[in-house]
């Protein structure tokens, strides 16, 4: 029998009792390969997290989603709010690169890469444990834990929520505006800081109230796991083949008839999400493979071989030979190839700057002079730069047609966009059936120039 509240039988949420009261969980912490592989991950993760925001790339932050100026910044290239087929690919891709992962290995993302986990497992908890003392049995707090060890604690993770604040924050303002705010008086900006508080108020409550619940409550992405798995998708799982029937035992003499599983209960008493891995897979368990290692550590004690609870399969577990070529593992490869394909190609083609010709308001066009035709056309141009431009239109070639312009080169500032009419004059000639195919080249004296082809309209 194991310690702690009781777990309701009829499999609600492992973080509630029966009655629906909160279960607190304070995991035991249990030491092994893929402890320390998740830890040595995790240093690199919170690294990158850091810094990315200071990388610049193409002289442009490495990640900067400026919400508020509609645009967002990924690894040098810039999406605007025009630019929602790039978007959509993108978006599409990730979704489908997630079940491509989880396909094959699981929820992996969830108990190695999920910030939510990766600062949980090894930033706050660490810190709970070093204070209020390693947890006991059935996920009771430590023995260390007074109202003093519980103030510096918290103070802790406030120091902790406000540089997780800060750093989140730089993702979306920028480093620069960012290091502004910090420098200077709240006074000065009482909604930039009204938002730094309420962000770090948000890390502090996740962190160290809501905790697991975010992964169980909040997240769906337990729940849509059933539908990206089958059979032979990786899994931390128990080999109840091998384990039952469960039983005690002492280490000298094997107990006749009992399974490898001594029912120490190290899994549960281990598991973040308070599940037992024995009763099968979980719409909890995120695979962090903490059950693994306390298993092992049991069996290398026990004598036995490791690889009770393992990642495998459903298939594998049962005796069932595993297969690696599925449908759904040649069919995602194949989506995510296409997806990357079109979405490098369209990222490379993408100028530093977007052009539209429009037809001006009003007649099609005008007579100005005897033997002279003249189109009213608007243009649109949306600079994608980090600097302002100025963009000269003109003809290409030697065309006998001329550009009358209010402004020409029409001046844009950066990420910003701007309309501007102007009109083209052509010997009315030069029409054939009411219509001329005109060459405009459009540059800004540096990197952007482009040839693009207006129909004009004239007599017929």
């Amino acid at each position: 029998m194991r310690d702690g509240p009781p777990i309701a039988e009829s499999r609600i949420l492992s973080t509630l009792h029966e009655d629906g009261s909160r279960r607190w969980l304070r995991p035991r912490l249990s030491p092994g390969r893929f402890f320390r592989s998740r830890r040595l991950l995790a240093c690199v993760l919170i690294a990158i997290f850091t810094l990315l925001p200071y990388i610049p790339i193409r002289g442009k932050p490495a990640i900067l989603l400026d919400v508020a100026a509609r645009e967002f910044t990924l690894f040098g290239f810039t999406f605007l709010p025009t630019d929602t087929m790039l978007l959509a690919l993108l978006l599409v891709t990730l979704i489908v690169g997630i079940c491509l992962a989880t396909a094959l290995l699981g929820r992996v993302w969830c108990g190695w890469m999920c910030p939510q986990t990766v600062y949980l497992e090894f930033v706050y908890r660490p810190l709970e444990r070093l204070l209020d003392g390693r947890p006991a049995a059935g996920h009771r707090p430590g023995k260390r834990s007074t109202p003093a060890r519980t103030a510096i604690k918290y103070a802790l993770y406030v120091v902790i929520s406000i540089y997780l604040a800060h750093t989140f924050l730089a993702y979306f303002v920028g480093v620069e505006a960012l290091a502004r705010w910090v420098r200077s008086s709240p006074v000065d900006h009482p909604v930039s800081f009204l938002i730094m508080l309420g962000v770090t108020g948000l890390m502090l409550f996740d962190f160290s109230y809501f905790r697991e619940q975010t992964c169980i409550v909040a997240c769906p992405y337990g729940r849509f796991q059933s539908v990206m798995l089958d059979r032979d998708s990786l899994i931390v799982s128990y080999d109840r083949r091998r384990g039952e029937p469960r039983g005690k035992r002492s280490r000298q003499a094997e107990a006749g008839g009992l399974g490898d599983c001594i029912d120490c209960g190290l899994c549960t008493d281990t598991c973040p999400t308070g599940i037992d891995i024995r009763d099968g897979l979980q719409m909890e368990c995120v695979a962090c493979t903490q059950c693994i290692d306390a298993c092992d550590q049991v069996m290398d004690r026990l004598g036995k071989p490791r690889g009770l609870i393992r990642f495998s399969s459903q298939a594998r577990i049962e005796g069932t030979p595993a297969r690696l070529l599925r449908p759904r593992v040649v069919l995602y490869p194949a989506i995510l190839l296409v997806l990357v394909s079109v979405l490098t190609v369209a990222l490379v083609r993408k100028k530093s700057a977007d052009v539209i010709l429009l037809r001006g308001l009003g007649a099609p066009f005008t007579q100005l002079a005897p033997g002279e035709i003249t189109n009213q056309v608007r243009v649109r141009i949306t600079n994608r730069g980090r600097a302002d431009a100025a963009y000269r239109i003109e003809i290409a070639g030697n065309f006998p047609a001329r550009i009358t312009a209010t402004e020409n080169p029409i001046p844009v500032a950066a990420g910003q966009s701007r309309t501007a009419a102007l009109l083209i004059t052509v010997a009315a000639s030069a029409f054939r059936n009411g219509q001329l195919d005109l060459p405009l080249r459009i540059s800004d004296g540096h990197e952007y120039c482009q040839e693009r082809s207006y129909r004009l309209l004239g007599p017929q």
